[in-house]
Protein backbone atom coordinates (compact mmCIF):
# COMPACT_ATOMS: atom_id res chain seq x y z
CA UNK A 1 0.00 0.00 0.00
CA UNK A 2 1.27 3.54 -0.98
CA UNK A 3 1.73 5.47 2.34
CA UNK A 4 2.00 8.88 1.56
CA UNK A 5 -0.17 9.52 -1.74
CA UNK A 6 -3.39 11.34 -0.67
CA UNK A 7 -5.99 10.65 -3.80
CA UNK A 8 -9.11 11.49 -1.47
CA UNK A 9 -9.58 14.06 1.57
CA UNK A 10 -12.65 15.72 2.59
CA UNK A 11 -12.50 18.31 5.54
CA UNK A 12 -16.02 19.56 7.69
CA UNK A 13 -18.56 17.28 5.61
CA UNK A 14 -22.14 18.30 6.96
CA UNK A 15 -25.47 16.94 5.66
CA UNK A 16 -28.73 18.35 6.75
CA UNK A 17 -32.21 17.33 5.26
CA UNK A 18 -35.28 19.11 5.47
CA UNK A 19 -37.93 17.29 7.68
CA UNK A 20 -40.58 19.62 6.59
CA UNK A 21 -42.50 22.01 8.78
CA UNK A 22 -42.17 21.30 12.52
CA UNK A 23 -45.95 20.23 14.01
CA UNK A 24 -46.77 23.33 16.00
CA UNK A 25 -44.73 25.74 14.16
CA UNK A 26 -46.47 29.29 14.30
CA UNK A 27 -47.81 28.40 10.82
CA UNK A 28 -49.50 25.11 12.19
CA UNK A 29 -51.35 26.95 15.04
CA UNK A 30 -52.64 29.66 12.74
CA UNK A 31 -49.87 32.49 13.75
CA UNK A 32 -48.16 34.66 10.57
CA UNK A 33 -44.73 34.20 11.75
CA UNK A 34 -42.54 31.49 9.62
CA UNK A 35 -40.41 29.42 10.91
CA UNK A 36 -37.41 27.47 9.17
CA UNK A 37 -38.45 23.38 8.03
CA UNK A 38 -37.13 21.12 10.82
CA UNK A 39 -33.61 19.34 9.82
CA UNK A 40 -32.05 15.88 10.25
CA UNK A 41 -28.33 16.47 11.31
CA UNK A 42 -27.13 13.21 9.60
CA UNK A 43 -23.35 14.12 9.46
CA UNK A 44 -21.64 16.12 11.55
CA UNK A 45 -18.42 17.43 10.45
CA UNK A 46 -16.06 14.47 8.67
CA UNK A 47 -12.76 14.82 7.75
CA UNK A 48 -11.03 11.85 6.33
CA UNK A 49 -7.28 11.41 4.17
CA UNK A 50 -7.61 8.11 1.61
CA UNK A 51 -4.31 6.86 0.52
CA UNK A 52 -3.91 5.07 -2.76
CA UNK A 53 -3.55 1.54 -2.69
CA UNK A 54 -5.52 1.09 0.69
CA UNK A 55 -8.80 -0.30 1.97
CA UNK A 56 -10.51 1.52 4.34
CA UNK A 57 -14.39 0.02 6.11
CA UNK A 58 -17.00 2.12 7.82
CA UNK A 59 -19.62 0.25 9.84
CA UNK A 60 -22.00 1.66 12.27
CA UNK A 61 -25.88 1.42 12.69
CA UNK A 62 -28.07 1.33 9.95
CA UNK A 63 -29.29 4.91 9.55
CA UNK A 64 -26.09 6.60 11.28
CA UNK A 65 -24.59 8.44 7.97
CA UNK A 66 -22.37 5.66 6.51
CA UNK A 67 -24.06 5.77 2.99
CA UNK A 68 -24.53 8.70 3.00
CA UNK A 69 -20.56 9.47 3.07
CA UNK A 70 -19.98 7.25 0.71
CA UNK A 71 -22.22 8.76 -1.50
CA UNK A 72 -20.70 12.43 -0.91
CA UNK A 73 -17.45 11.16 -1.49
CA UNK A 74 -18.19 9.38 -4.45
CA UNK A 75 -19.64 12.43 -5.98
CA UNK A 76 -23.47 11.42 -6.49
CA UNK A 77 -24.92 13.36 -3.61
CA UNK A 78 -23.12 16.80 -2.23
CA UNK A 79 -22.11 17.47 1.13
CA UNK A 80 -24.27 20.98 2.96
CA UNK A 81 -21.47 22.19 3.90
CA UNK A 82 -17.30 21.63 3.83
CA UNK A 83 -15.54 19.88 0.85
CA UNK A 84 -14.30 16.70 -1.01
CA UNK A 85 -11.22 16.78 -2.49
CA UNK A 86 -9.82 14.44 -5.30
CA UNK A 87 -6.12 15.06 -5.25
CA UNK A 88 -5.72 19.34 -5.49
CA UNK A 89 -9.43 19.45 -6.81
CA UNK A 90 -12.57 20.13 -5.14
CA UNK A 91 -15.27 18.22 -6.06
CA UNK A 92 -17.50 20.38 -4.14
CA UNK A 93 -17.62 23.08 -6.40
CA UNK A 94 -17.56 21.19 -9.93
CA UNK A 95 -21.27 21.34 -11.78
CA UNK A 96 -23.31 18.37 -12.43
CA UNK A 97 -21.38 17.55 -15.88
CA UNK A 98 -18.42 17.80 -14.82
CA UNK A 99 -18.77 15.59 -11.53
CA UNK A 100 -20.50 13.24 -14.12
CA UNK A 101 -17.06 13.21 -15.83
CA UNK A 102 -15.14 12.50 -12.80
CA UNK A 103 -17.40 9.83 -11.81
CA UNK A 104 -17.10 8.06 -15.44
CA UNK A 105 -13.35 8.24 -15.11
CA UNK A 106 -11.91 8.03 -11.59
CA UNK A 107 -14.52 6.27 -9.68
CA UNK A 108 -16.53 2.81 -9.17
CA UNK A 109 -19.45 2.00 -7.47
CA UNK A 110 -20.81 -1.71 -6.35
CA UNK A 111 -23.75 -1.59 -4.33
CA UNK A 112 -25.68 -4.10 -1.96
CA UNK A 113 -28.54 -4.72 -5.44
CA UNK A 114 -26.14 -5.42 -8.51
CA UNK A 115 -28.33 -3.50 -11.21
CA UNK A 116 -27.06 -5.20 -13.64
CA UNK A 117 -28.84 -5.14 -17.16
CA UNK A 118 -30.80 -7.93 -17.25
CA UNK A 119 -31.14 -8.30 -20.94
CA UNK A 120 -27.28 -8.24 -21.85
CA UNK A 121 -24.95 -10.29 -20.68
CA UNK A 122 -22.17 -10.24 -18.23
CA UNK A 123 -20.21 -9.57 -20.53
CA UNK A 124 -22.02 -6.56 -22.10
CA UNK A 125 -22.86 -5.64 -18.78
CA UNK A 126 -19.01 -4.98 -18.65
CA UNK A 127 -18.16 -3.72 -21.64
CA UNK A 128 -20.88 -0.83 -21.16
CA UNK A 129 -19.13 1.49 -18.80
CA UNK A 130 -16.20 1.51 -21.24
CA UNK A 131 -18.14 2.51 -24.24
CA UNK A 132 -19.82 5.27 -22.57
CA UNK A 133 -16.47 6.64 -22.17
CA UNK A 134 -16.24 6.29 -26.21
CA UNK A 135 -13.86 3.01 -26.28
CA UNK A 136 -14.03 0.77 -28.33
CA UNK A 137 -16.15 -2.34 -29.27
CA UNK A 138 -12.68 -4.49 -29.25
CA UNK A 139 -11.02 -2.53 -26.86
CA UNK A 140 -14.30 -2.89 -24.24
CA UNK A 141 -14.64 -6.65 -24.65
CA UNK A 142 -10.68 -7.42 -24.62
CA UNK A 143 -10.79 -5.71 -21.48
CA UNK A 144 -14.61 -7.04 -19.77
CA UNK A 145 -12.61 -10.43 -20.49
CA UNK A 146 -10.00 -10.09 -18.65
CA UNK A 147 -11.59 -8.60 -15.35
CA UNK A 148 -14.40 -11.52 -15.28
CA UNK A 149 -12.01 -14.08 -15.69
CA UNK A 150 -10.57 -12.01 -12.93
CA UNK A 151 -13.18 -12.45 -10.54
CA UNK A 152 -13.25 -16.24 -11.79
CA UNK A 153 -16.08 -15.72 -14.48
CA UNK A 154 -14.10 -16.55 -17.41
CA UNK A 155 -16.56 -19.15 -18.42
CA UNK A 156 -19.94 -17.10 -17.78
CA UNK A 157 -19.17 -14.56 -20.38
CA UNK A 158 -22.77 -14.85 -22.06
CA UNK A 159 -24.62 -15.65 -19.52
CA UNK A 160 -27.30 -13.53 -18.32
CA UNK A 161 -27.74 -11.82 -15.48
CA UNK A 162 -30.93 -14.27 -14.34
CA UNK A 163 -28.54 -17.34 -15.42
CA UNK A 164 -26.22 -16.29 -12.91
CA UNK A 165 -26.41 -16.98 -8.87
CA UNK A 166 -26.18 -13.90 -6.20
CA UNK A 167 -22.46 -14.02 -5.60
CA UNK A 168 -21.86 -14.59 -9.37
CA UNK A 169 -23.95 -11.47 -9.90
CA UNK A 170 -22.12 -9.38 -7.56
CA UNK A 171 -18.89 -10.46 -9.09
CA UNK A 172 -20.36 -9.15 -12.33
CA UNK A 173 -20.86 -5.92 -10.40
CA UNK A 174 -17.17 -5.55 -8.93
CA UNK A 175 -15.53 -6.70 -12.54
CA UNK A 176 -18.28 -3.52 -14.00
CA UNK A 177 -16.88 -0.93 -11.28
CA UNK A 178 -13.11 -1.61 -12.61
CA UNK A 179 -13.97 -1.27 -16.06
CA UNK A 180 -12.79 2.14 -16.43
CA UNK A 181 -9.40 1.31 -13.94
CA UNK A 182 -10.79 3.72 -11.42
CA UNK A 183 -9.23 5.36 -8.52
CA UNK A 184 -11.68 4.20 -6.22
CA UNK A 185 -13.96 1.82 -5.87
CA UNK A 186 -17.10 2.78 -3.49
CA UNK A 187 -18.61 -0.52 -2.22
CA UNK A 188 -22.12 0.23 0.13
CA UNK A 189 -23.04 -2.86 1.70
CA UNK A 190 -21.39 -5.15 -1.07
CA UNK A 191 -22.45 -8.23 0.81
CA UNK A 192 -25.43 -7.34 2.16
CA UNK A 193 -27.18 -9.72 -0.04
CA UNK A 194 -24.85 -12.65 0.14
CA UNK A 195 -24.70 -15.55 2.29
CA UNK A 196 -21.81 -16.09 4.51
CA UNK A 197 -20.23 -18.15 2.36
CA UNK A 198 -20.61 -15.51 -0.79
CA UNK A 199 -19.31 -13.02 1.43
CA UNK A 200 -16.27 -14.33 2.62
CA UNK A 201 -15.39 -14.85 -1.38
CA UNK A 202 -16.20 -11.10 -1.85
CA UNK A 203 -13.70 -10.13 0.77
CA UNK A 204 -11.25 -12.19 -0.79
CA UNK A 205 -11.86 -10.62 -4.03
CA UNK A 206 -11.41 -7.25 -2.54
CA UNK A 207 -8.51 -8.24 -1.38
CA UNK A 208 -6.75 -10.16 -4.12
CA UNK A 209 -7.99 -7.18 -6.17
CA UNK A 210 -6.12 -4.67 -3.66
CA UNK A 211 -2.91 -6.52 -3.73
CA UNK A 212 -3.00 -7.76 -7.79
CA UNK A 213 -3.97 -4.13 -8.94
CA UNK A 214 -3.44 -2.20 -6.09
CA UNK A 215 -6.86 -0.97 -6.57
CA UNK A 216 -8.17 1.11 -3.39
CA UNK A 217 -11.50 0.85 -2.07
CA UNK A 218 -14.10 2.18 0.26
CA UNK A 219 -16.34 0.13 1.86
CA UNK A 220 -19.55 0.56 3.93
CA UNK A 221 -20.92 -2.00 5.48
CA UNK A 222 -22.81 -3.58 8.43
CA UNK A 223 -20.17 -7.17 8.23
CA UNK A 224 -17.89 -6.66 11.14
CA UNK A 225 -15.90 -10.05 9.92
CA UNK A 226 -15.97 -8.06 6.36
CA UNK A 227 -14.35 -5.07 7.75
CA UNK A 228 -11.84 -5.83 10.08
CA UNK A 229 -9.17 -7.07 7.72
CA UNK A 230 -9.11 -3.49 5.78
CA UNK A 231 -6.33 -1.88 6.37
CA UNK A 232 -7.87 0.91 8.32
CA UNK A 233 -11.52 0.80 10.16
CA UNK A 234 -13.86 3.73 11.16
CA UNK A 235 -17.00 3.51 13.34
CA UNK A 236 -20.09 5.90 12.33
CA UNK A 237 -21.40 7.10 15.85
CA UNK A 238 -24.20 10.12 16.03
CA UNK A 239 -22.96 11.59 12.04
CA UNK A 240 -19.31 10.95 13.10
CA UNK A 241 -15.88 8.85 12.28
CA UNK A 242 -14.81 7.20 15.17
CA UNK A 243 -11.42 4.53 14.95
Amino acid sequence: MAEHVIILRCSGIQKFYSLGRKAGSPRAVGLDREESPAQLHVLKGIDLEMREGEIISIVGASGSGKSTLLHILGGLDRPSSGSVFWQDKDISLLNDERLAVLRGTHVGFVFQFHYLLPEFTALENVMIPQMIQRKSVASSREKAIELLDKVGLGSRLHHKPTELSGGEQQRVAVARALANRPRIVFADEPSGNLDSSNSQQLHALFQELNESFKQTFLIVTHNEKFAEHSHRQFRMVDGKLQR
